[in-house]
């Protein structure tokens, strides 16, 4: 199924793109006592050897993937917290957001303006969350950098 969008640029012309619409899977909420005992699972088997990850990017493992690039790609969490939760990960794989090097700035850069964009895609108007996890004191269960785009932020 698609969606067209119709955009009227400066001159007045009307142009329109077709984007794929996402279908609606009902997953199960990860709870997070569940990210915490991933993440000290993750931390004993970290080595150098190709992730989860790596076998999304090489298309060996299946993915929802709803963005990618050269630099990137995007898909859906398997074990969402929110109703969207997508990933942003980068195909070069850095194990963690600590162990990135300072010449790494402009594809870190670009990561989250592909979050934003595809946030924007998704329909995320109101707000939302972008988390980065680090370790395993921060959480992190799959030792390839990724970005995570949670829950919308609500407004009491």
């Amino acid at each position: 199924m698609y969606r067209q969008i119709l955009r009227i640029s400066r001159a007045g012309r009307t142009k329109s793109a077709q984007f794929n619409c996402p279908r609606q899977v009902e997953r199960q909420l990860c709870s997070k006592s569940d990210e915490v005992r991933l993440a000290q699972e993750a931390s004993k088997k970290y080595t150098s050897a190709p992730t989860i990850f790596s076998k999304v990017i090489d298309k060996s493992l299946p993915a929802d993937i709803i963005y990618e690039d050269k630099k990137c790609l995007a898909f859906r969490d398997i074990s969402p917290q929110a109703p969207v939760h997508f990933l942003v990960i980068p195909r070069v794989p850095i194990p963690r957001i600590s162990e990135a090097k300072d010449d790494d700035s402009e594809l870190l850069g670009h990561l989250l303006v592909v979050a934003k964009n595809v946030a924007k895609k998704e329909g995320l108007q109101e707000g939302y969350r972008i988390v980065i996890n680090d370790g395993k004191h921060g959480a992190q269960s799959v030792y390839h950098l990724h970005i995570h785009k949670t829950e919308e932020v609500k407004q009491g």
